[in-house]
């Protein structure tokens, strides 16, 4: 966890209307709950039917908690140079990763699905408006918001969507990957949280499955995840372009919560034998249409 002594870290004070409260309530997928951090008044932790979903810092967005939301970071920051990226995020909850991309990389711009307008009303009331923070906030499904994105317009995806513990089957396909490439600019990035447990089975899977898309792929995760002590998160990227060796070690390696790399060759050996996830294997295959047509929050 970040050294939260540290004077480096930059403090500013939440607007006024900006007022989370500690508490648990109702959303359209479950429950939503609200955590204070005990030891700084600033971290709040967002549950989402009882998982940590995400952890905002409202005094400073550059704070990452989550140890996959560290390694998103240094990905990106060994992949592209420094300066502003066109991203969407598939997941919202409390939206920690785009408010720290727009802090640290100004000028970018966003877009963010997410499914639950519930929730999407609890974030904006409890942490402020999407479009002061620095993206946009679409309620919609990832795969049916991702639609309209054109091809080749974004820097990189982030997938951040869970039902309960797990990815939601239609996020993790093939036929939801060649969607993921298409609206990628040439060299942009998929970069997928997933949890696993041994012998990490969705890891497999999921990197099979971006092998059929992409030239290059990877899978992160803690050193103890990859020796089968612990249930925990791990980290997908992919891309058509080669992915940096050197500099994403040295980036994962680094940090405060320090990631094993699998990349390519090794990464093929690592998923051999595992299965290619498709839309016919999913069921339902697609989530039921919302029955009313996804809009804009005008936050």
């Amino acid at each position: 966890m970040p050294d939260r002594s540290s004077p480096a870290r930059r403090r500013r004070p939440a607007p006024p209307a900006v007022r989370p409260v500690e508490g648990e309530e109702a959303i359209s997928t479950g429950t939503v709950r609200l955590e204070q951090d005990r030891d700084d008044p600033d971290g709040w932790t967002v549950l989402v039917n009882g998982v940590p979903s995400s952890y905002v810092d409202v005094g400073d967005p550059t704070n990452l908690v989550f140890e996959y939301h560290q390694w998103t970071a240094a990905v990106l920051d060994a992949v592209r140079d420094g300066g502003p990226l066109r991203a969407v995020h598939l997941g919202g909850a409390g939206c920690a990763f785009p408010r720290y991309l727009a802090a640290t990389r100004p000028g970018s711009r966003q877009l963010v699905l997410e499914v639950d307008a519930q929730l999407v009303e609890v974030v904006r009331r409890s942490f402020g408006a999407a479009g002061a923070a620095g993206f946009k906030l679409k309620v919609a499904d990832a795969r049916a918001g991702l639609g309209p994105v054109p091809d080749g317009t974004q820097d990189v995806l982030v997938r951040d969507a869970f039902a309960g513990d797990q990815v939601p089957g239609h996020l993790r396909t093939v036929e939801f990957l060649r969607e993921v490439d298409r609206v990628l600019a040439p060299g942009g990035l998929w970069i997928a949280n997933l949890a696993d447990r041994p012998p990490m089975p969705n890891s497999r899977a999921e990197l099979a499955t971006a092998f059929e898309v992409f030239a290059h792929a990877a899978v992160l995760a803690e050193p103890g995840v990859f020796r089968g002590r612990r249930y925990g998160n791990a980290l997908l990227v992919a891309s058509q372009a080669e992915l940096p060796e050197q500099p994403l070690v040295r980036a994962l390696s680094g940090g405060v919560a320090p990631a094993r790399l699998v990349l390519d060759a090794e990464a093929r050996h690592f998923c051999a034998g595992s299965g290619v996830l498709r839309d016919v294997d999913v069921r339902p295959p697609f989530p039921p249409p919302s029955p009313t047509p996804p809009e804009d929050s005008p936050a």
